[in-house]
């Protein structure tokens, strides 16, 4: 009876060490050793373990399940393509804009601060000041290069000279109008009063003959008169200013400017547009006070179409970009490169209880099956 206990001891120990073994040695089989071993020449069976050695199945098959069951474009349009998902993203997205953008705590001029223009109204005066110094520069040279001919449009030029008709026209009529009124009448007696004291006795000699000079006035406004409305009087004054007319025309503009001072012109300009300007002014105001209904419209129109059209084009493209991402590549390489320690510390991290529950299961039934065999060895005795 001793010797029976003894046996089924003995042979109930070797066999629950044997099965414990064998269970611990299949589980460090899964990862070890991670590189072939070989023996001169020869690789010796089972190594690498099986998943060094299946490493690259594994990742593609890993691949195609992410692409094919996880990451598919239905799977993403139900998570983040969702009714739920676009309103709180539109929720979000109202009050970040009534929040950050229209809210009278920030001007203008702050944002262009957060932009990096830390000084865009001086910058913009300066800008202001050159472009005004450049243009009027442009426009001495023109004045001083070209002809009023070339200035004047090719539309004007014809009016002008028609002008030339009109002006002879109203000189001569203010001329006669101004003869004879009281005035003319009498500037014209001073002129011969003037004319004949100068003369000594050669004057007083004529006011002798056709007596004093009152008398005189009438004879000469008439003759003044009738000048002034002779044909040739008009014809005469119409070449005299057309043919200064078209000398004027062939002169730069600038022959007649020379007491113009540009420089004061030029800052009296820059002075006023950035008078007008008032940029400092107009930028320290929040976007609010520009646009008050912005917000309303913002909030209410523009982000709900945009959410709209965004989350539209989104299904649309989901597949195109998920073909482009290459999941599947991705995924296996990224299984492929990582290192078999660190998986075998993250697996066996996860389940370690369970590993050695199979270990110990290993034990227990290796130990019934050497009880059992010795059982049967006592009883075939």
């Amino acid at each position: 009876m001793g010797e029976f206990i003894s046996l089924i001891f003995l042979l109930g120990v070797v066999g629950a060490v044997v099965g414990a073994a064998t269970n611990y040695m299949a589980i460090k089989m899964l990862f070890r050793p991670y590189k072939p071993i070989y023996f001169k020449k020869w690789k010796l069976p089972l190594t690498p373990g099986l998943i060094p050695k299946r490493r690259e199945d594994l990742a593609i098959q890993l691949g195609k399940t992410v692409t094919e069951y996880l990451l598919t474009p239905e799977t993403i349009k139900k998570k983040f393509l969702s009714k739920e998902i676009r309103e709180n993203v539109l929720t979000f997205a109202q009050n970040k804009v009534t929040q950050e953008i229209f809210t009278n705590e920030k001007t203008i001029n702050d944002w262009i601060r957060l932009a990096g223009f830390t000084q865009l109204p001086q910058t913009v005066e300066g800008k202001v000041d050159e472009l005004i110094h450049v243009q009027f520069h442009k426009v001495k040279n023109t004045l001083s290069t070209k002809a009023i001919r070339e200035l004047l449009p090719n539309d004007l030029e014809p009016v002008l000279d028609q002008k030339i008709d009109e002006a002879v026209v109203q000189i001569l009529q203010k001329g006669e109008d101004y003869f004879l009124s009281p005035e003319g009448t009498m500037t014209i007696k001073n002129m011969l009063d003037d004319f004949l004291s100068t003369k000594g006795s050669f004057g007083g000699m004529i006011q002798m003959f056709l007596g004093d000079s009152t008398s005189l006035v009438d004879k000469v406004q008439r003759e003044l008169i009738k000048f002034l409305k002779a044909p040739g009087t008009a014809a005469l004054l119409n070449r005299i200013f057309t043919t200064e007319w078209e000398k004027i025309k062939n002169r730069p503009a600038m022959d007649f400017m020379n007491d113009v001072n540009f420089d004061t012109i030029e800052t009296s300009i820059q002075s006023y547009a950035k008078n007008a300007l008032a940029l400092e002014a107009r930028l320290d105001k929040a976007i609010n006070d520009y646009w008050p209904q912005g917000k309303d419209w913002a909030t209410n129109d523009l982000l709900p179409k945009m959410m709209d059209k965004t989350f539209i084009a989104a299904e649309g493209k989901i597949e195109d970009v998920l073909k482009r991402l290459n999941l599947a590549e991705v995924v296996r390489e990224q299984v492929d490169s990582f290192p078999i320690a660190k998986l075998e510390e993250l697996v066996l991290g996860i389940i370690s209880k369970e590993l050695k529950l199979i270990t110990w299961l290993g034990g227990i039934i290796g130990g019934l099956v050497g009880i059992i065999q010795a059982l049967i060895v006592f009883l075939t005795n």
